[in-house]
């Protein structure tokens, strides 16, 4: 069998749910998580409940103690990790304020999209060796790149840098400019492991009522498509709907 852990996971409208729910039908078994354990545990027993093979897991990303008793946890009940989905993120409530931007803001941006992920990742590297097919998901941004390619159904014009303020660059935007930069670290880090790591943009997706967007069901299959590539898949690269794009 093959496990998955999914981050982030504190809310059924939210794409790392979604995520989950299809990675269950695919026949992993899942293991979400969240720093609120009550709120992740119902979630896995909603999974449960759509026949699923599901758990939860108290998981902090900010937080090494927590992401140490979630590496134990995992190792004295699974053994292995095949696939690492690193959702866990925070968008900023207040816009971007230019020279006038809220460092503090900024920081925990940082601290959980960016270094949360590098830390879960690192510490989970031991589960995901002793897999003989693992790989890494990072779900990144297109707001996070330099160029938006003009392909498919979901474009999101003016949410790329080159555009130079149609839509103002705020730092949940360089967060995952840092991540993508990091995927790509990582990917010739755990090469020698043959541990594959790509992130992936699911596009605009809305994961609250009136929300522009896509739906998290199709939002949640370009992260899917990435985490079940074929073994020995490309690595450091980055995706939205089954296609690669730059960044």
């Amino acid at each position: 069998m093959k496990f998955a852990l999914v981050t982030g996971v504190g809310r059924a409208e939210g794409i790392g749910f979604e995520t989950a729910h299809q990675l269950g039908q695919h026949g992993y078994k899942i293991i979400i998580s969240a720093r609120d354990f009550d709120k992740v545990s119902t979630l896995a027993n909603e999974l449960k409940e759509k026949g699923l093979d599901a758990s939860a897991l108290q998981l902090d990303v900010t937080d090494s103690t927590s992401v140490s008793r979630a590496l134990i946890d995992i190792q004295n009940n699974y053994g292995k990790l095949d696939l690492l989905v690193n959702n866990a993120a925070i968008l900023a409530v207040k816009p971007n304020d230019k020279v006038q931007t809220n460092l503090d803001e900024v920081r925990a941006q940082f601290e959980t999209n960016f270094l949360g992920t590098w830390r879960v990742t690192q510490e989970f590297l031991p589960l995901l060796k002793a897999s003989d097919d693992a790989r890494v998901v990072n779900i990144s941004s297109s707001a996070g790149s330099f160029w938006e390619p003009n392909f498919g159904l979901v474009n999101n014009p003016g949410f790329e840098m080159s555009q130079f303020g149609d839509v103002p660059i705020g730092s949940y935007a360089l967060t995952k400019l840092a991540l993508n930069g990091l995927t790509l670290k990582l990917s010739q880090d755990f090469k020698e492991h043959n541990i594959v790591v790509n992130s992936v943009c699911p596009g605009l997706v809305s994961t609250y009522p009136g929300n522009p967007g896509r739906s998290v069901k199709d939002g949640a299959k370009s992260i899917v498509w990435v985490a079940t590539l074929p073994k020995n898949g490309p690595t450091g690269l980055f995706f939205r709907d089954g296609k690669q794009i730059p960044w």
